[in-house]
């Protein structure tokens, strides 16, 4: 039986999943977490074979998440399931140590069937992402993908200085940066850019 740890910060999603899995033979629905702490606490408590997340958690992200479990529990082997289909998102979770990637668009039959190919040691990465896998890291630094992401919110240099408690010139000066080493031609095309790469 394998044992499984929905993680899902929609009720009704994770609802869904837990019903789905819940049907099929050899599976086993043993918890369920809306957050990403909780879902430590409870992949500590449950000890699950495999912990299905989604990315976009409360308090801490499922990479975060998958990148933790792989530290501490190497046996739960982490399945991300996801609406978002970026390369750098699917590059950050093959980093983490998760063994699988699947968008929320697969049919109910292809996500027991990963969790069971998981479960059993392998990776499973889905058809619409796989050209995404020569894509690459981010060729942004630490500092230059936080100014971006903050711009992409909608904040100005001056907010952004105040934020990260830098002066006006030293934000500019990153901004800038990012532009030309996505080879964008403007600020506005170089959050396009980092958004589709999933590299903010």
């Amino acid at each position: 039986m394998i044992k499984v740890l929905v993680v899902e910060d929609h009720a009704v999603v994770r609802a869904g999943l837990t019903a789905l899995l819940s049907s099929e033979v050899g599976i086993q629905v043993v918890g369920e977490a809306e957050d990403g702490p909780e879902a430590l606490v409870q992949a500590d408590r449950l000890r699950p074979d495999v912990a299905l997340l989604d990315i976009d958690l409360p308090g801490a992200d499922g990479i975060t998440v998958a990148a933790d479990l792989a530290g501490r529990l190497p046996r739960c082997r982490c399945l991300i399931l996801t609406a978002l289909d970026r390369p750098g998102h699917l590059d950050r979770v093959l980093a983490s140590g998760a063994a699988g990637y699947l968008l929320k668009s697969a049919r109910p039959a292809e996500v027991s069937d990963a969790i069971r190919r998981v479960a059993q040691g392998g990776r499973v990465i889905d058809p619409r992402m796989r050209e995404a896998l020569g894509t690459g890291p981010s060729p942004l630094t630490c500092a230059e993908t936080e100014a971006l992401r903050l711009t992409a919110s909608g904040a100005h240099a001056r907010e952004i200085a105040a934020d990260l408690f830098l002066s006006v010139g030293t934000v500019r000066n990153r901004l800038s940066s990012a532009v030309g080493k996505l080879h964008a031609r403007t600020l506005v095309d170089a959050v396009r850019i980092a958004r589709r790469n999933g590299w903010v």
